[in-house]
């Protein structure tokens, strides 16, 4: 049997274990010190770099966001998260740009420059290339010049197709869809060039256009392009963008209602992690993936994978809650979802209850003067009358929100999940029979 000691009784230099709250500053009978405990000069480094760490963050926000995206860019749902952070800090995160990408995330006046290592299919050799004639030639001006000054032997036709999803040549063309349809003209065009220059073979068009000092200079605008084409939809695109980066950057599918859903559903699901079990929580997401499944029964449910601004997370859809909702459960659709965190096999995930797609999502607002929020009686009017709304099992899914009205600006206050309700006309006509300024409104207006 292992016998546990004070170190206080043994006259020794005291460790301290972080993980608990309890003094449990001891070592072991034979002498040796328990596991995962610190002394005094391992604690005193830890400290010290939390304080370092904590100092940048606060006076070099913007280096140290694109630093810590840099540390973490062969992780993709750091970098999300980190990106979510640092847009919740007011720094911007802008995507690649071909002319002025670095290797890394490069730190701007408030905002942060995509790195080129993080755009897929584009290696190594094919950055160092575009980086090496950036800096001996200047800024590209073309897709045209890009193509011509750099080996295709390096920045092939996927290097340059991953550039133009990514968005890293919205400077040549902001449609995209066009400078993929010119692509392979232009790829011809430049190998066409390059071995007229290897058998020492001039183009009419170089020779025609001298400088001032004499010197042969490249004609780009005789370059090949494609008929017109209208751009990519927008959901296309952030999908492209998507499977190159790995996660959206431009856009994003959820930020038009992003200041709507913390309202609505303050969750977010990188913070998952923190929500305690049994504990009913709703969040607004976009459904990454939906993997369906048939049960031993023959019943049906999913398996989801989901993400928001913040992170992504894993969701189930038992069969009986499938029932309901199955036919909601699609890629690429964005819901508000309703559920319980479950904690198993150190893995979190939630349990999904009911979803609605957010085009559907509806609310109750109701307006009350900042004199009178206070009022005991007129909130417990307030209370009786959404707990009559929420029937008797509780189950609504209608959020109530309360503006607070002051004489110069108001507030809005989403009350708890106990005071959601059933239907939101009848809960309506309940609170203006009793006085209560109140409206039915919807999450997302379709039509703007």
């Amino acid at each position: 049997m292992v016998k546990i000691v004070s170190c206080r009784s043994l006259g020794m230099q005291p460790v301290y274990d972080l993980g608990v709250a309890q003094d449990h500053n001891f070592l072991i009978a034979n002498g040796w010190v328990a596991s995962n405990c610190f002394n005094k000069s391992h604690s005193t480094a830890y400290g010290y770099v939390t304080y370092q760490t904590a100092y940048l963050k606060a006076n070099y926000p913007v280096e140290y966001m694109a630093a810590l995206l840099t540390a973490n860019s062969g992780d993709q749902d750091k970098v999300q998260k980190y990106i979510a952070t640092a847009l919740s800090m007011g720094i911007e995160v802008d995507p690649p740009d071909v002319n002025r990408s670095g290797v890394d995330f490069t730190p701007l006046e408030n905002r942060i420059l995509f790195g080129l290592s993080a755009v897929r299919n584009l290696g190594q050799g094919a950055i160092e290339a575009i980086l090496t004639v950036r800096e001996a030639e200047g800024a590209f001006v073309s897709l045209a010049q890009l193509c011509d000054l750099v080996d295709a032997r390096v920045v092939n036709r996927r290097a340059l197709e991953a550039l133009i999803y990514s968005g890293a040549l919205d400077a040549f063309d902001a449609n995209r869809n066009q400078l993929v349809h010119d692509l392979d003209l232009i790829i011809d065009w430049a190998q066409s060039r390059a071995k007229d220059r290897s058998i020492g073979q001039g183009n009419l068009f170089d020779i025609m256009e001298v400088n001032e000092t004499s010197q042969p200079t490249a004609s780009y605008e005789a370059a090949p392009k494609a008929e017109p084409v209208a751009d990519f939809p927008e959901s296309e695109k952030l999908r492209l963008e998507k499977e190159i980066l790995g996660f959206y950057i431009s856009n994003h599918p959820l930020r038009e209602i992003e200041k709507t859903a913390k309202l609505m559903a303050p969750i977010n699901l990188a913070d998952i992690e923190d929500q305690p079990e049994k504990i009913s929580v709703s969040a607004i997401v976009l459904l990454t993936e939906v993997k369906p499944i048939i049960t031993k029964k023959g019943d049906r449910m999913a398996i989801l994978q989901m993400e928001d601004l913040s992170g992504k997370a894993e969701a189930v859809v038992f069969p009986r809650s499938f029932e309901r909702i199955g036919s909601y459960l699609e890629t690429d659709r964005r819901l508000m979802i309703w559920g319980k965190v479950d904690r198993r096999d150190d893995r979190v995930q939630m349990i999904i209850e009911d979803a609605e797609p957010i085009e559907e999502v509806k609310l109750v607002m109701v307006e009350i003067p900042a004199h009178e929020a206070a009022n005991i009686q007129q909130q417990q009017r307030l209370k009786e009358i959404l707990r009559q709304q929420a029937g008797e099992e509780s189950n609504g899914k209608v959020s109530v929100i309360a503006k607070i009205k002051g004489q110069y600006q108001s507030q809005l206050v989403r009350l708890g999940a106990q005071f959601r309700v059933q239907d939101e006309q009848s809960t309506v006509l309940a609170l203006s029979s009793s006085g209560f300024q109140a409206k039915s409104s919807i999450l997302i207006d379709t039509n703007s």
